[in-house]
């Protein structure tokens, strides 16, 4: 019933198309339009330019075939912008009212509608209840259900701090109560976005899109000047060539094939990378994307997890390893960091019970960036203490308290794995390590494995010491690695590869990001990210998996492809019909051209008709393969030429000459 209704509407946007306004925009297709205007006037008024040689029905044949192939034209590019237009509503569909709770200065709470929101206004948003503009966590965390913008079912931890901190309109609290600060005013917010780019009112041409429009149009320019000098020639060798006949021989010669799918091809381009839940904000970005050579990601929150988490607890010393557990607990009861919680349900996952009487009375210590350090003050005196090695090191100095030897080889064993080593000690003495782990996304050894086969350079940006980060990227296969990266080096790398001329994409999801995905050819932020790496990006993975690049580049590749292959195409099949209504027109006047009808076309007008008629049916033909794409397999561009021009080269010249002698023996059987 959607495919129907869909169809239904395209139908009805071709006809409206028809208005000249909008066929100026397409060079080619206009020329169609004028030579069909022209001709259904000589239908009627044949004497209006001179006396006709050919019959009425013919004039009328030849506007009737004309009109087809613009409204064919028309609804390959109406159908490609409905798909679009339905991605769009269906987001509408999700965009509601909402009333929202506001915190104001005096601390009272106040409810108003989610379309009286503004930039900086505090909402509180508890269980059950729907976020009402786009913003930041900046109190408390939340699991978030995105489905409605994702169609992911998972739901999502957001919380205060970090690159996980963003909220999206639309979306439901599932659990716990936030504090979010609307960054977003009406009209303005991601949703809004999304419905703007999806309905595609503002899409623009691509670089390479324009130089094959430019082509096609200086082709048809050149063509339209041959036609126009013609009938001087064939004065001078004592015949004259009707208007209708001269009018088809254009509409033959110039790429009308191309030139009615090139619009569609790019809408659809876009629209598939929609459906892979990745918001392209340019059409630009998509066909960047297939020509890409190097990808820039950023390691926490891409290629990791981006969340440390407790995997291991190493005693040092005289500890045991219960001892460990014990004060680790205590340390982390009041710690609700993600790595605080890790340990907690790490020792869970062990059988360790935990009573939380255990810290009554005492003095939670806060984790500060001065100090590096958290835990608690005890009632009976004792203090606990977790947080950097060195930190914890010369805290236990100062209270008279010495190292263990073997502290400083776990720490660096730790660190070997691409870890980090959290110490707890109490008072004087240092009991050992808690071992975090930043894991590496599952599948991602073998994605990058893909787009080395692609031909594409993958490379890690981390933060992290040489030791780390060459264990992360060793497990995650990348091809190369920048250790201890500050985002101003992430800029420097992709402009060192754009100096080489290449093409780069980078991935992130952080404010530090925000730079190196605007300087990046193609910059695909996480929608997990911050909302400064989802405005600097040209693209926004609304499912935060990184390795969807991949897809990315595919598509942008296959769009690049399906547009070579049409182009191909549609040059190639022009030779069929030269072959077709050159032979025709001249044959009468010159006996000779006779032996260039190599098809054996009945007669000179259904020759020209049968021209026209392919000229035109083709266009529908070819919709489903301009919407769907070419198939792309991995391959070098020799491989990619020789491809083209064996299929849809030859088969480009092969096609055109079987249909227009069947058309032709059809148009002999009813005539």
């Amino acid at each position: 019933m959607k495919d129907k209704a869909l169809i239904t509407r395209a139908l009805l946007d071709s006809i409206i198309k028809l208005n000249p306004l909008v066929m100026v925009k397409n060079p080619i297709m206009f020329v169609v339009e004028i030579g069909f205007v022209i001709t259904l006037i000589l239908s009627f008024l044949p004497q209006l330019f001179g006396n006709s040689g050919v019959e009425p029905w013919f004039n009328i044949t030849v506007s009737l075939i004309l009109l087809f192939t613009v409204l064919f034209a028309n609804f390959a590019e109406a159908l490609a912008e409905g798909r679009g237009k339905a991605q769009a509503n269906s987001l509408k569909q999700t965009k509601e009212e909402v009333i929202a709770n506001v915190l104001k200065e005096n601390g009272k709470v106040e409810k108003l509608s989610s379309s009286q929101l503004r930039k900086g206004d505090i909402v509180v948003i508890t269980q059950g209840e729907m976020v009402p503009g786009d913003g930041e966590v900046i109190e408390g965390l939340a699991s978030v259900d995105e489905s409605a913008i994702t169609g992911e079912s998972a739901p999502v931890i957001k919380e205060a701090g970090g690159d996980f901190n963003s909220v999206t309109g639309g979306t439901l609290v599932i659990s716990d109560e936030i504090k979010v600060r609307i960054t977003r005013d009406p009209g303005e917010s991601f949703l809004d976005k999304m419905i703007s780019l999806v309905e595609g009112a503002e899409r623009q041409k691509t670089p390479n899109e324009m130089a094959l429009s430019t082509v096609l149009t200086s082709l048809t320019l050149i063509f339209m000047i041959v036609v126009v000098t013609l009938p001087f020639f064939t004065n001078y060798l004592g015949f004259q060539i009707d208007i209708p006949i001269l009018i088809a021989l254009l509409v033959c010669l110039i790429p009308t094939t191309i030139g009615a799918l090139l619009s569609a091809i790019g809408i659809a381009g876009m629209d598939r990378v929609t459906q892979f839940n990745v918001l392209a904000m340019s059409g630009k970005a998509v066909e960047a994307a297939g020509d890409i050579n190097t990808i820039i990601l950023d390691k926490t929150g891409t290629i990791t997890f981006g969340n440390r988490m407790a995997s291991e607890f190493i005693p040092v010393g005289e500890a045991k390893s219960e001892e460990l557990s014990y004060w680790a607990a205590l340390s982390s009861l009041s710690d609700e960091t993600p790595e605080g919680r890790s340990v907690i349900k790490l020792l869970k996952e062990r059988g360790t019970k935990i009573d939380e009487i255990m810290t009554d009375g005492g003095k939670i210590i806060e984790f500060r960036a001065e100090t590096r350090m958290s835990g608690i003050d005890l009632a009976n005196g004792r203090k606990v203490r977790k947080g950097a090695v060195d930190a914890i090191k010369n805290w236990v100095r100062l209270q008279g308290g010495h190292i263990p030897t073997e502290l400083a080889e776990e720490t660096k064993a730790i660190s070997k794995k691409g870890g980090t080593p959290l110490a707890v000690a109490v008072d004087d003495k240092v009991y050992g390590l808690i071992y975090l782990k930043d894991t590496v996304k599952p599948g991602m050894k073998e994605r990058f494995e893909q787009l080395r086969k692609m031909g594409i350079k993958t490379m890690m940006c981390t933060g992290d010491n040489p030791l780390t980060a060459a264990t992360i990227a060793k497990e995650a296969g990348v091809d190369e690695f920048i250790a201890e990266c500050k985002p101003e080096d992430k800029i420097d790398v992709i402009k060192y590869e754009q100096q080489q001329g290449k093409l780069v994409a980078m991935t992130g999801d952080g404010t530090n990001d925000a730079p190196a995905l605007a300087q990046a050819d193609v910059g695909l932020a996480m929608n997990s990210g911050t909302a400064a790496a989802k405005e600097a990006a040209n693209m926004v993975d609304l499912d935060s998996n990184p390795t969807k690049i991949i897809e990315v580049v595919s598509i942008g590749k296959q769009l690049l492809m399906t547009r070579g292959a049409l182009t191909t195409f549609s040059i190639a099949n022009d030779i069929a019909k030269y072959f077709a209504i050159i032979p025709a027109i001249f044959m009468m006047a010159i006996p000779e051209m006779t032996m260039l009808n190599i098809m054996r076309l009945d007669s000179p007008l259904s020759a020209i008709l049968s021209a026209l008629i392919f000229n035109a049916v083709i266009i529908p033909l070819l919709i489903p393969l301009a919407m769907k794409g070419v198939t792309y397999k991995p391959m070098n561009s020799n491989e990619l030429l020789r491809k083209n021009l064996t299929i849809y080269g030859l088969g480009g010249i092969i096609v055109p000459f079987i249909g227009i002698k069947m058309i032709d023996m059809l148009i002999t059987f009813f005539i």
